[in-house]
């Protein structure tokens, strides 16, 4: 039973270390993507190069939500899949 509860503790681990990571990239995206906006109006207006790392950037933003959603269900799906098949 001991050896559930730790399981469990370091899957629990793990999963806040990841969200963690995810809240870390969200904020630090809302926070450098405005000044990358005011060095774009300051510096040349006129080209709005601040849109290609707001693209890609909030596409890997999006990625790395659905990597933590959907990923986590489908290792566990996958485990139980190979733990059932080696009984």
């Amino acid at each position: 039973m001991k050896m559930e509860n730790n399981t469990e503790y370091l899957k629990a681990k793990r999963r806040v270390s990841q969200l963690k990571g995810f809240y870390m990239n969200l904020i630090a995206y809302f926070v450098i993507l405005p000044m990358l906006f005011i060095i774009n109006i300051m510096g040349d207006a006129g080209n709005w190069w601040v849109i290609y790392p707001a693209i890609g950037w909030g596409v890997l933003v999006i990625l790395h939500g659905l990597s933590l959603r959907i990923g986590s269900d489908w290792e566990e799906k996958k485990i139980r899949e190979l733990m059932n098949r080696e009984k």
